[in-house]
C-alpha cells in the first residue's frame, strides 16, 4: 500500500512539475511542493495508522475561546 502511495505521488509530481519549471513559476513550484509534501505525509500517516489531529477542534477553540464568537 505504501508503494502504491509513493507511485501515485511521484506520478502527480511528474505531471505537474515540468510545466511549472518550463514556465519558470518558481513561487508556485515552492507552494505546490509544500502542499504535495504535506499531503504525502498525511496520507502516509493514515496508511500506517498514526491518528491525525482533527482540525475542527482547533477551529472551534479559535472561534469560541480566542475570538469569543459564541452562537447560541
Amino acid at each position: 500500500m505504501i508503494f502504491l502511495l509513493i507511485v501515485i505521488f511521484i506520478g502527480v509530481a511528474f505531471l505537474e512539475l515540468p510545466g511549472l519549471i518550463k514556465r519558470r513559476y518558481w513561487r508556485e513550484l515552492k507552494v505546490f511542493s509544500l502542499f504535495l509534501l504535506i499531503a504525502f505525509i498525511m496520507s502516509l500517516f493514515h496508511i500506517i495508522g498514526i491518528p491525525l489531529p482533527n482540525p475542527v477542534k482547533e477551529m472551534d477553540y479559535l472561534v469560541k475561546d480566542i475570538l469569543h464568537l459564541n452562537y447560541k
